[in-house]
């Protein structure tokens, strides 16, 4: 098995450097590979921010990645969750945060916005301080 950094996956989705994206749709292609969910988090900001994807092509990208045979997620059923809360309309960094706080009872910020959302789709109480 094999890990996978972020750019590997951005050749991937984006084909902006088409030689790399070949090499990297190699690299998928040949070994199991696991990808940490740092991952999809950078991945996400990247696809956002600097290539202005709109969120139902990250969404299709991820689930795409995440359907591959051999392809293992860090904390895959997290991860999941945070992308059909992402859906939904929490930011995925912090849907990702919510679905890894585990057994927290609550979730501390200073981000109302994502207090307001959250309380619609999780037990973990997200507070403002």
């Amino acid at each position: 098995m094999i890990s996978v950094d972020t750019n590997i996956l951005i050749r991937i989705v984006t084909n902006d450097d088409p030689r790399q994206a070949k090499r990297a749709a190699n690299v998928l292609a040949k070994d199991r590979v696991f990808i940490a969910k740092t991952v999809f988090l950078e991945m996400e900001w990247i696809l956002r921010r600097a290539y202005l994807l709109e969120k139902k092509v990250i969404l299709k990208a991820f689930r795409n990645i995440l359907g591959l045979m051999n392809v293992e997620a860090e904390d895959e059923l997290r991860v999941v969750q945070a992308l059909e809360w992402y859906e939904t309309g929490l930011d995925f960094a912090d849907a990702l945060h919510l679905a890894s706080s585990g057994n927290a009872s609550q979730l501390v910020t200073f981000d109302k916005e994502f207090a307001k959302k959250s309380k619609k789709i999780n037990r973990t109480r997200v507070s403002v301080v």
